[in-house]
């Protein structure tokens, strides 16, 4: 007797549709929606299929169950799932996914938002930014706006155009052309254009997705895509990791995918915030006791284009109770005061990386005990800079700062 589990059964169907409705979905799609006891989706899906649905409709609830409880209460039903175009892109079959495996689920996709705009454009999907701004703050578009960029953003409504124009504008992007692509796909589809610094569309329909061709000017703020942003592109108080040692930490703490990072005495936020710019799976909480710079750190990233950092107010270690454990640990500020190093320490996962920065002796001191402890690597980083003296230049060199960096056995 063979003890090989069997697979689960397709008891749940997940359908993309477009706004063409019926008639754009094929005949195993129909003949689904025709067989299900029970179909989910918004109420414009819904209506879409009325013609041909036998079974008991269900919208979706107000707010949106992430958990898709509803749906998941009906395991070995007949049960149908309405998405928009590609229920994998950024849709509800992603969301399903986590929570279901490939063997209980079929799922029939129809051409994403995207993949039309990119169609009617003539835009090659490899050679451009995507990003979607459904329900999402618009200033993740930001690390997107390089020279001669284009990219289709997905929006929530018809200000998204007009707001992301103001955006643009303000960051003297102001040349860019936008173009707005509405109800793409049904009998309403339209496109209409304008300058980000003379938006003018009205009356746009909340359906739309949102494509630009990025022009800028000297001034425009473009975030580079190294490690080491100018310091002019943070607010701060001068408690901020200067631009070459930034850098120097952001290469000893090694971004990989989908990792959280605890910055502790986070000041400006630089660190963290560099962090997530790595890569849009990135997690950072930047941990910072002064409030005046608790609110800095959110400020400068919304304008770094990373909304998403958590910003804890406390003073380490009290303020690492109850933390996501991190893969990796930055140590900026405070990293003197009783406790915190040692903290950090027995937090950090096995394999993980931390990684802290001296100025002072008596930080150095604790640096140098934990070397010869934990072993590690220990790096001195001088900076000079010429500025003037009288009407010739010299180098006027930085503080020192001692770098300890070392892997979690």
């Amino acid at each position: 007797m063979s003890n090989k589990k069997q697979p689960t059964l397709q008891w749940l169907t997940i359908i993309g549709i477009g706004e063409d409705g019926l008639a754009g979905l094929g005949d195993e799609a129909k003949q689904r929606i025709a067989k299900a006891e029970i179909i989910f989706g918004g109420k414009r899906h819904l209506a879409l299929v009325a013609p041909l649905a036998k079974g008991e409709p269900h919208s979706w609830p107000v707010p949106f169950d992430a958990e898709m409880r509803d749906v998941l209460a009906l395991a070995g039903r007949r049960v149908c799932v309405l998405a928009s175009g590609d229920p994998f892109f950024h849709g509800v079959g992603a969301t399903l996914a986590r929570k279901l495996g490939p063997q209980e689920m079929h799922v029939i996709p129809a051409p994403s938002a995207i993949s039309l705009a990119a169609a009617r454009l003539g835009w090659a999907l490899q050679d451009i930014e995507t990003v979607s701004l459904h329900g999402r703050p618009l200033d993740l578009i930001r690390p997107l706006l390089q020279p001669n960029a284009r990219i289709l953003a997905l929006t929530s409504d018809g200000d998204a155009p007009a707001a992301i124009a103001r955006l643009l504008a303000e960051l003297d992007f102001g040349a860019s052309r936008l173009t707005v692509l509405e109800a793409l796909g049904g009998p309403d589809e339209i496109q209409r254009s304008a300058r980000a610094d003379a938006f003018d569309l009205e009356n746009v329909n909340p359906l739309n997705v949102l494509a630009i061709e990025i022009d800028s000017n000297p001034q425009a703020r473009v975030l580079p895509l190294t490690s080491g942003l100018a310091d002019h592109l943070f607010d701060h108080d001068g408690q901020i990791t200067k631009r070459e040692i930034r850098a120097v930490t952001l290469s000893a703490l090694a971004p990989r995918r989908g990792e959280l990072l605890w910055d502790i005495g986070a000041g400006s936020g630089s660190i963290g915030i560099e962090w997530m710019l790595a890569h849009p799976a990135m997690r950072a909480i930047a941990i910072e006791a002064d409030p005046g710079r608790v609110a800095r750190i959110g400020r400068n990233a919304a304008a770094c284009g990373v909304p998403g950092l958590v910003v804890v107010a406390g003073s380490a270690p009290k303020a690492l109770a109850r933390l996501d454990t991190p893969d990796a640990i930055f140590i900026g500020g405070g990293g003197s005061d009783t406790g915190v190093l040692n903290a950090a320490i027995k937090a950090l996962r096995i394999g993980g990386r931390l990684v802290a920065n001296a100025v002072t002796l008596e930080m150095e001191a604790l640096l140098l005990a934990q070397h010869i402890k934990l072993g590690g690597d220990l790096t001195r980083i001088a900076i000079s800079r010429a500025s003037p003296v009288g009407s010739m230049q010299a180098w006027r060199p930085a503080m020192p700062v001692t770098q300890w960096a070392w892997v979690k056995p």
